[in-house]
């Protein structure tokens, strides 16, 4: 055993593949068992720690090195989610409940550290770590339909005055706990502060958006961009005289303007997400010291303490916001339950407190146990409190055409060619949707440009792909409909699919996979992952295992109420008059929520109906299942076609990645499926 330790410790590779091993296999498995997966890299932390089987350590190089990248990448995706246009339009009352939801748990906090012995300066940094707040719960929101409501809206607004507090909190009380600081010294950092943070802020944003023009869809160099302007602001902080941690999250503020939530903004962040951010959880697990937690009465003293002081300060500080501005019972509940998780900007706080001895291991156990307990209560509060809040009708409109293809008027329906044998039905449906609104297809091949020393290869290339052009013309006279194939030479087959969208105005774009393959749950690189991130419109991935003309019932599953749930009751009548098939939507809910919210889930199915003009024969069912998956398999169980969407989405700064949902649902549908990705948000 010491052999093998020494050589985990001695071979900086050996360190690297069981880090990647533990990212990989870990997480899913808590998963499975319902527990958060950053718990299972912490558990792996402690158990292959210095206080466990040896195997790891956070003095090793490499693991010193991907852990401080995996620090800067936390905050920095801390910063990427939060939205600023979303804090201007509530910034009078997201100010006034960011002041009361930092200062309460600061005050409360702090009195506990002193009660405990630590000094003053400590006993602050402990109450500043109670102050900030994740928005882990924001995807759980989402899906729930009730981001439009103001409390929420206010509470998500709250974040980033939250985050940029503390960490100024934790510049000073680290400038105290270094020596030879005074109310000079402060007001001299709090100056330098601010003007490094409006040089970050406007200068990525505008340098940002002249290198992305000038870049055009060179993806790669974006990305290479956006990279070093983290690193770049982390190391410039370190001059100012703050930690990287604050050059890192204003960089995520600044850059979060300019890459939108397209292809690069989704490439930056899952790659810190599957490598960089999973390695710094598993530090922090190196860093725990589990045995002393679990023997000491005073360790768990104070971690209990901890916990109870976050959790009362948290609801003080939404109760005094939420009665004066009239916010209801369950609003207020929901501001106190989005608060309560401590993830990404408590455990940076800590870990750079903790390595220049500010803080103590006791301390630092104390907030994992902290960021472990809010991590698991703050969504299973939300999904008990916030079903049901009222959304303003604003919020529910139908996008424009672009966005959404519309039922009326001529449409351009783009068909990629690439397998004889999804071509017939392929063409069928975009033929059925286009004759509906007196339109056109156009069949499109792709073929890489070759060297000219392989002159053969590509004469057989083009050979084969005017071959799959006349075949879709052929299959396309039964439906009398417009036809203007198009064969295209590119560098790259999905950017051909998207240049040539672009180029004919395409209004939808309809690809197609076999039975032998699967839509990958995590899509990086893939043709259909860039062309859903990519082309200027909707995007349909069928697996018809019929013809689409013998289509007689379609089931559309409703995740949420938001307008993405409008836009798939739209894509619903859009299928049902192209082929004239009877539709049924459908929401899962758990089996915990009460018949009220059961009601009121079937009352929102119908408004989306009504709202998108569906026929009144259309059926709206709410069924409750733990296994949602498993719930939609058994209602497909009689339907011809199931629409689903590609919901891709990015989560909050703990990870990222494609929901699995849709690619469980893919392996086990009996029935034809369509996946709809659409134009991403600029």
């Amino acid at each position: 055993m010491d052999a093998l330790i020494a050589w985990f410790h001695e071979e900086p590779l050996g360190s690297f593949a069981l880090l990647l091993a533990i990212s990989l296999a870990v997480p899913p498995l808590f998963e499975r068992m319902r527990l958060p997966g950053v718990l299972g890299l912490l558990a792996a932390g402690v158990l292959l720690g210095p206080q466990g089987l040896r195997l790891l350590s956070g003095e090793l190089p490499v693991v010193q090195l991907l852990a401080d990248v995996g620090l800067l990448y936390l905050m920095f995706v801390a910063g990427l989610e939060i939205d600023l246009n979303q804090l201007r339009k509530v910034r009078n009352r997201a100010l006034g409940f960011g002041t009361l939801t930092f200062l309460v748990p600061l005050l409360a906090g702090s009195l506990l550290a002193r009660a405990f012995g630590f000094g003053w300066t400590p006993s602050i940094l402990i109450g500043s770590l109670l102050s900030s707040h994740s928005l882990m719960t924001y995807p759980l929101l989402r899906r729930l339909g009730v981001v439009a409501n103001e409390a929420v809206t206010v509470t998500i607004g709250a974040t980033i005055l939250t985050d940029i507090a503390a960490l100024i909190l934790l510049a000073v009380c680290l400038g105290i706990h270094a020596g030879g600081f005074s109310a000079g010294r402060l007001v001299s950092l709090l100056l330098l502060l601010s003007l490094y943070t409006v040089v970050v802020l406007v200068g990525i944003d505008r340098g940002g958006r002249i290198f992305f023009r000038r870049s055009g869809s060179d993806e790669g160099k974006q990305f290479l961009f956006v990279l070093l302007a983290v690193f770049l602001a982390a190391l410039t902080a370190e001059l100012v005289g703050v930690e990287k941690i604050v050059g890192a999250f204003l960089a995520g503020l600044a850059v979060n303007d300019v890459v939108g939530d397209g292809p690069v903004k989704e490439k930056v962040v899952f790659v810190g997400s599957v490598l960089f951010i999973p390695i710094f959880f598993v530090d922090i697990g190196l860093l725990v010291d589990g045995p002393a937690l679990l023997n000491s009465v005073d360790s768990l003293g104070l971690a209990a303490a901890i916990v109870l002081t976050l959790l009362i300060s948290k609801l003080a500080a939404a109760a005094l916001c939420a009665g004066p501005w009239g916010y209801s019972t369950r609003e207020t509940l929901t501001m106190w339950a989005m608060s309560i998780p401590q993830v990404a900007t408590t455990l940076a706080a800590v870990l750079v407190a903790h390595r220049v001895g500010l803080v103590s291991d006791a301390v630092l156990n104390s907030v994992v146990v902290l960021m472990v307990v809010t991590a698991t209560l703050g969504p299973l509060l939300i999904s008990r409190v916030a079903v049901g809040l009222n959304v303003p009708e604003a919020s529910l409109e139908i996008p424009e055409r672009r966005q959404l293809a519309a039922a009326d008027g001529p449409m351009t329906v783009m068909v990629p060619l690439h397998n004889p044998g999804t071509e017939p039905r392929l063409i069928a449906l975009a033929a059925l949707i286009a004759q509906r609104h007196q339109g056109r297809i156009v069949p499109l091949t792709v073929a890489l440009a070759r060297p000219l020393r392989d002159r053969a290869g590509q004469e057989a290339d083009n050979r084969r792909n005017q071959q799959l052009l006349r075949d879709a013309e052929a299959h396309s006279r039964r439906f009398a409909v417009s036809t203007e194939p198009l064969f295209r030479l590119d560098d790259s087959i999905p950017l051909g699919i998207v240049r040539a969208s672009q180029e004919q105005q395409a209004d939808l774009v309809v690809m197609g996979w076999s039975d032998s393959g699967t839509l990958p749950a995590r899509v990086l690189g893939s043709v259909i992952g860039s062309v859903f991130s990519q082309a200027p419109c909707p995007v349909v991935v069928a697996r018809m295992r019929q013809a689409p003309q013998d289509v007689r019932r379609i089931l559309v599953p409703v995740e949420t109420f938001t307008s993405r749930g409008i836009r798939m009751a739209a894509y619903a009548r859009l299928l049902t008059e192209a082929l004239d098939a009877r539709v049924s939507l459908l929401h899962v809910m758990s089996p915990a929520r009460s018949g009220r919210r059961r009601s009121w889930a079937g009352d929102q199915l119908e408004q989306l109906a009504a709202r998108v003009g569906l026929p009144e024969t259309s059926e709206m069912r709410v069924r409750d299942a733990v296994d949602v998956a498993g719930a939609i398999v058994r209602e497909a169980e009689g339907f011809d076609l199931v629409i689903l969407h590609s919901q891709r989405q990015p989560l909050a700064a703990e990870g990222f990645g494609f929901s699995i949902l849709t690619n469980a649902l893919i392996r086990r549908l009996a029935s034809s499926s369509i996946v709809i990705g659409e134009a991403p948000e600029s």
